[in-house]
């Protein structure tokens, strides 16, 4: 005979025809919530963790992930620093930058600001911009001429939106205003120069977008006024981000305290942010579980009712020697069965849908002729998908286990079944 004989019985059990058709459907049903619920979680967290990474690119493409800064507010010599810094095994590159406040004016519109004076050959900062050009992201945007910031030309890049609420074009004038006073015969008067929009650039982030203005990192030091050759910080650039905060500490200890000069990782100012979509992702996970949990609930109330139905087996099989550790274990085996096939089930529409849904929503909004997220709506405008095994791996095992704790008290009661009493009236 087959062993162990409780598998066969129990699967014996799940492929004969019931006469309760009720218990059926409700099978049917717990095999159906069960993969919908697993579908939902790949499907979900995939399309939150693509959100997440597209956003800590887009925040991280114009930021850097370490800034050196002094304790004075400015800095020179700074070269024999850089190349002390860029010596460190994780650091790709380190640019200087200078950085001030201000306020852009044309006509009747006034728009604070951030001045970043850059290098103009920085090829991250262009990899940035031009990785977005790539992705259709700004495609409507002119391509940017980072040859045409020149020193002592005066030229900028501005953001879209402060391009639209200043109502500009390519090649004209804006006036910029720093907060610093020039002396003149009629008193103090803020400094203003005139300067012109050489491009228009598109990041995705509001922040960038609407208060950001890049011009040459010659033209910005003489706007503010500093020392000759000094800058305000230097940006590096890591292989991996995730180790930014340990890199950022060890610099401070051996390279930067003792000289004067400290460094401030990106989860100093984007923290918060980051915590806050990872509070959501958990709590989206814990929702969708639930639907996993209800699924779980209706393998309780099949095996509920099919132990009722199997009363006269059961007493049977405990007259010829079956242990109730036996019999419990042939209810598990069918509560376990539907939780695997609804797990499998769900693994596998998940998986589709996470692999091809940046496919499937151009083609849903194509076929109905809608946009769902529309361009001038939403800083992502598509649903980005990042798979993670191990997302995967912990939501088919937290499937597998309720499944499994499902089946603990329908299996308990038929174990203690008396065989007397469910045969007295057989």
């Amino acid at each position: 005979m087959f062993k162990p004989l409780s598998l066969f019985i129990g699967l014996r059990y799940t492929r004969a025809k019931r006469k309760n058709h009720f218990i059926s459907f409700i099978s049917l049903t717990s095999i159906l919530g069960i993969a919908l619920g697993v579908t939902a979680l790949i499907t979900v967290l995939s399309v939150m963790n693509g959100f997440e990474k597209e956003l800590r690119h887009r925040m991280l493409g114009m930021a850097p992930h370490i800034e050196v800064q002094s304790t004075a507010n400015s800095f020179g010599a700074w070269q024999a620093l850089a190349t002390s810094v860029a010596q460190q095994p994780q650091v790709i590159s380190v640019t200087p930058s200078v950085q001030g406040q201000g306020m852009v004016t044309r006509q009747k519109s006034v728009q604070g600001v951030v001045l970043q004076g850059i290098v103009p050959d920085n090829t991250d900062l262009i990899a940035a911009l031009t990785e977005n050009k790539s992705k259709g992201f700004n495609n409507r945007l002119p391509p940017l001429d980072f040859t045409a910031l020149k020193a002592g030309d005066f030229k900028v890049f501005i953001g879209e939106e402060l391009q639209r609420s200043l109502g500009v074009a390519v090649g004209d004038k804006i006036t910029l205003v720093v907060p610093q006073a020039s002396v003149t015969i009629v008193g103090m008067l803020p400094r203003m120069k005139r300067m012109q929009v050489a491009g228009v650039f598109r990041v995705g982030m509001h922040e960038a977008d609407s208060g950001l203005v890049l011009m040459n990192i010659a033209d910005a030091a003489t706007l503010l006024r500093l020392p000759k050759g000094h800058i305000h910080s230097l940006h590096l650039k890591l292989k991996e981000i995730f180790s930014a905060p340990p890199i950022s500490q060890q610099l401070n200890q051996t390279l930067l305290h003792p000289k004067g000069y400290y460094s401030l990782d990106w989860t100093y100012r984007h923290a918060n942010f980051f915590k806050a979509v990872k509070m959501e992702k958990r709590v989206m996970s814990i929702i969708l579980i639930l639907i996993v949990a209800v699924a779980a609930f209706n393998i309780v109330s099949t095996l509920v009712m099919v132990v009722t139905d199997k009363q006269a087996d059961i007493a049977i099989l405990r007259t010829l020697g079956s242990s109730p550790r036996e019999i419990m274990q042939i209810f598990m085996v069918q509560g376990c069965l539907i939780g695997v096939f609804g797990t499998l089930l769900g693994l596998a529409g998940g998986l589709g849908l996470a692999l091809n849904i940046e496919t499937l929503v151009p083609a849903i909004e194509h076929f109905f002729h809608t946009d769902l997220l529309p361009d001038d709506v939403y800083y992502i405008s598509d649903l980005p998908s990042d798979l993670q095994w191990p997302d995967v791996i912990k939501i088919v095992t937290t499937s597998l286990i309720l499944s499994l704790l499902a089946t603990l008290y329908p299996a308990r009661k038929a174990a203690r079944t008396q065989p007397a009493e469910a045969l007295r009236y057989e």
